[in-house]
Parts: structure tokens; sequence; C-alpha cells
């Protein structure tokens, strides 16, 4: 009888029994003779597909050649020799099938290990001839595989590796030729998708740096300045506006968590409306006016700290990339009418979302809503002040955009007074189009955010609008005006006139 092994499959054939060719019409077989002195073993390789069979009920096969006297051969078949490798399960551990090594996969359609692969490709291709100096029977182990070639080769054969598997050396080269073509074509696309991903221009990241620089140098975090202020002075008479905007900050404290889910939820938290209904009933007393009037006590405090702030502007202005290359008309055009707007945008740094306060150091500089209003402005700023500050906090700019931030804000073409626009606004464009490729670098996801940002300049604006028409109000008091600085009531007395 001769045995053959297929895929789990054992198939028999008696000697000169035929094979039911219904059994083998799907089957992808080979069959290769094995020597064996004058018995002879036919291998079955490949895979039974004929969904018929099961291996419950054998099928039979008859080798290409019939031999009569053949008798009982020991079965000597590794069952790892044709198992296909899809078939295979990852969990279990490869064995070689010569040596017992650790396997690394199918090699000339066997499982071994690369020791054994490489033996035999270097054997079929010097079409060695061993011998074996026993009796040619060696057991093949991990350690005495090198010891005897002859048993080697043999037990190479017998688990199935085929020397038609192996690759002619002009294959072998098409073969790494294609490996490295591969290798070639993707190195080529990660190029180019490192050339499609956002980039920062070297002048790019020099006007960065140079914004960034200017503004450690016009910005002091430690606010050890401030004692050089006139002292604040928060005691007097609880003034109307005072009383409005304890209100509001009490409310705010009230929705301070709110603050830290969504800038949205500022309008539907504080109802600013509901505040200025109990306001216009606060003030329906005759003497407010003259309580407001005379509670001005943050007024000198506070315009020396603009003042200050007016001087960091003007230094950062300057250090801004073209800046310097305008006429000193339109310099002071754009400081004028900007100052106010740099200066809010920078108080952000200050802004404490959790009391709605600016802490500038000790306490004597943690300003509350309360102490602006004793430097005569109203709700009707401060209002929109907290909303915009609140919302500028959420954004969570980093340093590099706040700063570009504020340069945009300052080089606007369309400020009053200004006389070159082309020129002004082709810096303010270099400026902006450095902002989008910055955040199109730190921030993928962040498509919006440049969009946010242009929207609080365009708040800003009103702000602006509002603190100018407050200040005139203020300056055209004397008693008032006195307590102004030279330099504040430089940069914003053109409003006044």
């Amino acid at each position: 009888m001769v045995v053959f092994w297929c895929s789990r499959i054992s198939v028999f054939a008696a000697p000169g029994e035929p094979l039911d060719e219904n059994r083998t019409t799907t089957a992808s077989c080979r069959l290769s003779r094995l020597p064996g002195g004058s018995e002879s073993l036919w291998v079955l390789t490949g895979s039974l597909r004929n969904p018929m069979m099961t291996d419950s009920k054998p099928a039979r096969c008859e080798g290409p050649e019939r031999h009569a006297n053949t008798s009982v051969m020991e079965s000597t078949v590794v069952s790892t020799s044709t198992q296909a490798p899809d078939e295979f399960d990852r969990n279990v551990p490869r064995i070689c099938g010569v040596c017992g090594d650790k396997a690394t996969g199918f090699h000339f359609n066997a499982m071994t290990c690369e020791g054994c692969k490489g033996f035999f490709r270097r054997s079929m291709k010097r079409k060695a001839a061993f011998t074996c100096p026993f009796n040619g029977s060696c057991t093949i182990t991990k350690d005495n595989r090198r010891h005897c070639q002859a048993c080697r080769l043999k037990r190479c054969v017998d688990i199935g590796m085929m020397k038609e598997f192996i690759l002619t050396d002009e294959e072998v080269q098409r073969k790494k030729d294609l490996i490295q073509r591969r290798k070639d074509e993707e190195a080529q696309r990660e190029a180019e998708r490192e050339a499609r991903r956002p980039r920062l221009t070297d002048e790019q990241s020099q006007v960065i740096a140079t914004l960034v620089e200017a503004h450690h140098k016009t910005y002091d975090d430690s606010y050890s300045d401030f004692c050089r202020f006139r002292p604040p002075v928060r005691e007097g008479p609880v003034t109307r506006s005072a009383s409005r905007a304890a209100s509001l900050h009490s409310l705010s404290d009230a929705s301070s968590d709110s603050f830290s889910h969504s800038p949205e939820s500022v309008d539907t938290k504080m109802n600013f409306n509901n505040l200025l209904m109990m306001y216009q009933e606060q003030g329906s007393s005759p003497n407010s006016s003259e309580e407001e009037g005379s509670s001005f006590s943050m007024l000198p405090h506070l315009a020396d700290l603009v003042s200050y702030s007016i001087q960091k502007v003007i230094g950062f202005a300057k250090m801004i990339p073209g800046f310097r290359e305008l006429t000193a008309e339109d310099q002071i055009a754009l400081l004028k009418s900007s100052a106010i707007e740099v200066i809010m945008l920078r108080s952000n740094q200050s802004f404490n979302l959790e009391d709605m306060s600016w802490s500038c150091g000790g306490p004597d500089f943690k300003y509350q809503i309360s102490d602006v209003t004793k430097a005569g402005h109203t709700l009707e700023l401060l209002e929109p002040l907290v909303k915009f500050q609140v919302g500028l906090k959420k954004l969570n700019l980093q340093e590099e955009e706040h700063v570009l931030l504020m340069a945009i804000c300052l080089l606007s073409p369309d400020r009053p007074g200004v006389q070159d626009h082309a020129r002004i606004e082709a810096l303010q464009d270099r400026l902006s189009e450095t902002l989008q490729a910055y955040i199109q670098l730190h921030h993928p996801g962040g498509r919006l955010l440049y969009a946010k940002m242009i929207q609080k300049l365009a708040d800003l604006r009103s702000l602006n609008e509002e603190h100018s028409k407050q200040y005139r109000s203020l300056s055209f008091q004397p008693e008032h005006s006195m307590q102004l600085t030279p330099l504040v009531l430089e940069v914003f007395g053109s409003e006044v006139s």
C-alpha cells in the first residue's frame, strides 16, 4: 500500500486499484516520488477542494506508476509539509519539520527554519550528493543537524521540500528589484505627503520669533511696575455704577462654572437684561449723577495703568516687522486708533475666569469690575468687555497666536487718518497668512479657530467705539480730565476735540 497525506486528509490507494475520478476533479495535487530503495513513497502535495470529501471517508487514488509487489510502508509523513499557510493557527508554535527548531514559515513547500531553508537551497543548487557515514537513518535535531548532511537532506525531501520552488538567480534578482521598487515608491509617496503638510516658511518663522520677543520685552508678567502708579483707592460711597458692577460680579461668580464649558453659555447664564431693568430703577435717584461724579476714586490709578500700557503698546508696535518703514503720520494714526484694542487683548493674559477679575500681582492690583466703574466707566462698556475676555480666554490661544493677533489688530489699513492703505494692508496680509499657516500646523482640526480670532477683532471695534464715547464724556469734566496723564490725553485727545 502507498500512503499519501494532503491537508489533513489521508489518501490511500491499494496497488492496482483505480482512483475515483469524482473525488479528485477539484483537487489541485502534485505527486512526487521519493527514492526509498525497492519501495517508493508518493507524496501528494496541494489541497483537496472537493466538498464531497470528508476526513471520515478517505478517498483513494493511484500513483503514476503501479507496483504490484509493493509492501506496506512505514508511514513517515509529517503533516506540516503540505498544510496551507492560511490554515495555520498563529497561536500554535511553528516547528521546523527537519530539525525541530523554531520555524519561520513555509519554505519550498514545507514548514522549516531559516537554517534548513538555506541548507536545502544550497544543496539543490550545487546538486550535492551526500553520503551518510552511519546507517542512513540519523535523527536530525537542532543540535546535530550539521553532523550528517545526507540524512538532513533526505529529511528535507521527506517532509515535502521541492527544488522546483527554488528561484533561479534571475528570479531572485527580479524579486529584489520588485521589493526595492516598492520601497522607492513608498518613499516617494511619503515625500509627497510630507510636501503637502502645512509648514512655516523661514520668513514666517522669523516674524513669529520677532513678535514673541517683542511681547516679552514689553509685557512684564510680574507687574512689578504697578507699585509706581498712584495707589488704588477703593473706599467711598457705593454709587449706582458700583452697585451695578457688584451685581454683575456676583452673577458672574454664580455662572463661573458654566464659563468653563462653553463660551456660548455666557449669553444664557449672564442675564444682563434683568440687571439693566434693576439698574434703571436704582438710577431714579436725583442725586445719582452727583454721587458718581464724586466717586471716581480709582481714576488716578487706572489712568496711570492705561498710560503705562500705552507705552508698552508703542514699544511692541515699533518691533513689528515693517512698522518702522511706515510714515510717521501713519504710525501715529495706527497707534492712536488701536492702542485701547491692543491693551484689551494684552489684558486677557491676566484675566481670571474663576472670578472675572484681572490679577496683576498682589491683592492691591487685583481689579474687579467694580474697580473699573470707580474710574468713570459704565456697564455699557464693561458688559461686552467681560464677554470678550471670556470668549478670548476660552479659545486657549498659544502665545504665538496671541502676538500675531495683536499685530494684525494694530496694522489695520481702515483706521481713521491712515494714508498708505495699500502698504499697511500688505503688512497685515502677511501677518494673516502667517497666522493661518501656524493654525494649520498646530491645530489640524481647528478649522474655525482663525475665523473666531478675526471675529474677536470685530468685537474690539465695538468696544473701542464705546470706550471713546465714555472717555469723551469723562474728559469734558475738568475735575476728571486733570487726573489723566499727558500721554493718555495725547493718544485719546483727538476724540475729545
